[in-house]
């Protein structure tokens, strides 16, 4: 803490035991003696006013009491970035006295003064700080850079620095520190509330070989984000969540190498923002968690087709957002290299009741993927979810205009919009027949249910599992349920079940398109499962 008020105040980062803020106002306070900081709080609940005091207006506040007035010594304006490597890794002057290395040494009664001690101390300094690779710094209240070339002559070998919740006020400051690390990899600079540059600046080469970037939380906005991105040439990771981003533009030149992008907690205009980042050309991770994105749509492919839209994209987090149409889910499969998809709690997901329902839909009418919600999708899953699918939409290709005879086979462009996966399901696996559509039930139909213990005879120490599945659940099914239920790595499951009513013998499960009641199976009966 300090009761001097540095000549940059304004503008400036402060903290104040654990609350932190931006001084608005530095001066005096109509009758009141003496100099007064005015504080607009990140915690509003902080505050007491809007600026104002006596019918007079000192300073502008975002939220009506987000500010307050406080005396210049309860501000705490922070220190540099090397005085704070040196408090967080105990190797400052404090320290080393503690430790021991002050420059006299009583033995007995005699005092031996040994000279150059504090040179000595100095240099295992600078070799302990010399051997850092990985600093963080997080919450040190660091506000700058310090003396220039300090931090290359002292910390030369730094590759990753975590300067998070500190004091910064300007991306500024940011190059100044980093400009004296020469193989800067990895920086986090989120929870800092910092001005950025609004217009084209002079090229640094500070971040010429910085590959991960986070800066969440600074309220930067993508303009500001695409003039920045011109001096990281080399950037591969860039996390911006809960930022003031809401619209995109198209990042020409920059941003080329960039293989992972967080925009998740901003609250984007539109899904269409989408478009414009969708050229990038090494995306790989895009996360648009809690992004207000109501749907996803890539009109420059028809149905079947592949996007020329995000050509590597091949994880995508949706987690969290307003999709409510399947069209949006339909749209997914146009993404030529989409292997992971999150998509938990968006209201389409409430259309089904039955979860496991849910899951083989959205396996069904994405071709490639393989992960979904954190879960592997084993290949007998798919298959069993592709075939459920031909089978429960088979009426409505036929009432659409689809035909078993491929000259006749004319399905209406409503049915394809709804379902563009079908055909391709039908030419994977034949066209249904009429005899499966027959036995058809609903998906809202609530079938009798068997309650079943689960064994797995070749690991006696896993306990046996009780579940309730629909008398008719398929065994392509059921063998898709104890893929994650058990855990067991992708390999052909076997089954077979065990009556009271058939003593010593086990009747095997080995057609995976026939229902759990095709084999008289009961309530109360054991399947047993090996691989």
């Amino acid at each position: 803490m300090t009761a001097c008020v540095p000549p940059d105040a304004l503008g400036r980062r402060v903290s104040c035991g654990t609350d932190y803020g931006t001084v608005r106002y530095v001066g005096s306070v109509s009758r009141t003696a003496g100099m007064w900081l005015g504080v607009e709080w990140d915690d509003p609940q902080r505050g007491k006013h809007d600026g104002s005091y006596e019918g007079t207006q000192y300073f502008k506040c975002r939220h009506p009491k987000g500010g307050s007035f406080i005396r210049p010594n309860k501000a705490n304006f922070g220190v540099d970035f090397l005085t704070a490597v040196k408090e967080r890794y105990g190797l400052n002057d404090k320290q080393d006295v503690q430790y021991g290395t002050e420059n006299t040494v009583v033995f007995g009664t005699k005092t031996v003064e040994f000279v150059g001690m504090d040179s000595v101390a100095e240099q295992q300094r600078q070799v302990q700080l010399n051997k850092l690779v990985d600093i963080s710094v997080r919450e040190c209240a660091v506000s700058r850079a310090g003396q220039q070339e300090e931090i290359s002559r002292t910390c030369a070998n730094m590759r990753h620095i975590n300067l998070s919740k500190n004091l910064i006020s300007s991306w500024e400051t940011v190059i100044a520190i980093a400009s004296q690390v020469q193989n800067l990899e990895t920086l986090n600079v989120s929870e800092n509330k910092m001005k950025f540059p609004s217009t084209s600046t002079s090229m640094s080469s500070a971040f010429s070989n910085l590959k991960i970037l986070a800066l969440n939380q600074t309220e930067i906005i993508w303009t500001e984000v695409l003039l920045c991105a011109q001096g990281w040439p080399k950037l591969e990771e860039l996390y911006l969540s809960s930022n003031n981003i809401t619209v995109l533009e198209r990042p020409d030149n920059v941003l080329q190498t960039l293989k992972l992008l967080d925009l998740s907690d901003n609250q984007l205009l539109d899904g269409n923002q989408l478009h414009l980042i969708a050229h990038l050309p090494r995306l790989e991770q895009l996360i648009l968690r809690n992004t207000g994105i109501s749907s996803i749509q890539f009109p420059d492919a028809g149905f079947g087709c592949k996007t020329k839209m995000f050509p590597s994209l091949r994880r995508l987090a949706i987690n969290d957002n307003k999709i409510s149409q399947w069209s949006s889910i339909n749209e997914l499969d146009k993404l030529p290299s989409l292997r992971s998809l999150q998509c938990n709690n968006n209201p389409f997901m409430d259309t089904e009741k039955n979860p496991e329902t849910l899951i083989q839909l959205i396996i069904a009418k994405i071709s490639q993927l393989e992960v979904l919600n954190n879960c592997e999708i084993l290949p007998a899953e798919r298959r069993g979810a592709e075939l459920d699918y031909r089978k429960i939409f088979g009426n409505d290709w036929l009432e659409a205009g689809g035909h078993w005879n491929p000259e006749k086979n004319k399905p209406s462009k409503e049915f394809l919009a709804a379902h563009p996966r079908y055909p391709s399901l039908c030419l994977k696996y034949g066209a249904p027949e009429e005899g499966e559509l027959k036995g058809r039930q609903p998906l809202t139909l609530k079938n009798q249910l068997l309650t079943l213990t689960i064994k797995c005879p070749e690991k006696p120490e896993q306990k046996p599992v009780e579940k309730k599945l629909p008398e008719s659940m398929t065994i392509q099914k059921v063998k898709g349920l104890l893929y994650r239920l058990l855990k067991i790595p992708g390999s052909e499951l076997k089954l077979s079940y065990e009556s009271s009513k058939l003593e010593g013998k086990e009747v095997e499960l080995d057609n995976d398109l026939k229902p759990l009641q095709f084999y008289s199976i009961e309530s109360g009966d054991c399947v047993l499962v090996r691989w």
